[in-house]
């Protein structure tokens, strides 16, 4: 029986990587987007190439109202599967925002307390009835948890939320034999945040000046590992901050 995967915001960037990388390993993915369907679809093709299944399915993470509707979804697509219950949760989907402390708006602030820490307690909260006993929860974080950065106040906050959010969650779901651990990433060459980090020659420089490897990371860095973390190699691993970013600002 194949495993099953569902992964927030899987029609891009290291959500893609996650489900390709996933696919390879022969887990199957439910992905979601928020946007973009055809962008979904084209992952769907992709993972199929490689021998696995997908699935996807529109999801906006930061309205809660919308869970219920969604967990339908994902009852009636494992059917395709003929299963009633999926095995692991990556809550990955997320947006940036860059803004100072003195500027940042409440409309801004809320957004990112929706999607990025409101948005996953509620949504794991509403799956967890879903979820198969042995299962593993990877709740992605950011390096900016660890270190600081002007600008990103607001989102690291929700994303230190989420790292404790994340302890509490292995403790109380331990007895299920539930994993839950934290993958934070460091700066990576994607269309994140503008894709500033990507496309910014001085910024690319910056931060690979600012990092023990040399070089800014790419998704198939978080996707590979990723991979490993919800295997059975990673299995005495859970209630932990594995970060991910090649030694930046060490």
């Amino acid at each position: 029986m194949s495993k099953i995967a569902i992964i927030t915001g899987g029609n891009r960037g290291l959500g893609r990587s996650m489900a390709l990388h996933l696919a390879r390993k022969g887990v199957d993915s439910i992905i979601t987007y928020r946007s973009g369907s055809e962008q979904a679809q084209a992952v769907v093709a992709e993972i199929s190439q490689l021998g696995a299944k997908a699935v996807a399915l529109q999801l906006d993470v930061g309205d809660s109202s919308s869970f219920a509707g969604f967990v339908s979804s994902v009852q009636q697509a494992l059917r395709q599967w003929e299963r009633q219950d999926f095995d692991f949760l990556v809550n990955n989907a997320g947006i940036g925002t860059h803004q100072l402390i003195t500027e940042t708006t409440e409309h801004q602030f809320d957004s990112l307390m929706n999607i990025h820490f409101k948005g996953v307690f509620f949504l794991t909260q509403k799956l967890l009835p879903l979820m198969r006993d042995g299962g593993h929860i990877l709740n992605i974080s950011s390096g900016l948890t660890r270190f600081t950065m002007p600008g990103y106040a607001a989102y690291a906050a929700m994303k230190g939320g989420i790292e404790t959010l994340s302890r509490y969650l292995a403790k109380e779901l331990g007895p299920r034999g539930i994993r839950v651990n934290v993958l934070a990433p460091g700066a990576i060459e994607t269309d994140f945040g503008g894709g500033a980090v990507r496309d910014n020659a001085d910024i690319n420089r910056f931060v690979a000046d600012q990092t023990a490897l040399g070089r800014v990371g790419l998704p198939d860095d978080i996707g590979a590992l990723v991979a490993l973390l919800l295997s059975e190699d990673s299995g005495w691993v859970t209630g932990q901050r594995i970060e991910a970013s090649g030694g930046m600002f060490l």
